[in-house]
């Protein structure tokens, strides 16, 4: 069957240059590869299902949530005062 296709200049450069590299005529490395296009898009391969195994969250035993907001504060406290005293 015969049809006229409108390649763009890289696609078509590329297709010459898989013929010449396959040693296939252009119409011969253009059917080639639609097929092998077309017949990936038809029978995708089986994929396995992502699973999530779950754990339980909280923090670890001796950790008090209520207090790390202090942590943080005391921690931004003593940035501070390196960075005072490290400045000219």
């Amino acid at each position: 069957m015969r049809t006229t296709v409108t390649l763009d200049p890289d696609v078509a450069e590329k297709l010459h240059a898989y013929a010449h590299r396959h040693g296939l005529s252009f119409k011969k490395a253009l059917n080639e590869l639609l097929r092998r296009g077309l017949h990936s898009q038809q029978s995708p391969a089986e994929r396995r299902r992502f699973q999530v195994d779950p754990h339980r969250g909280g923090f670890r035993p001796g950790i008090d949530a209520a207090r790390l907001n202090q942590l943080i504060d005391e921690l931004e406290v003593s940035d501070f005062i390196r960075e005072a005293r490290e400045a000219p």
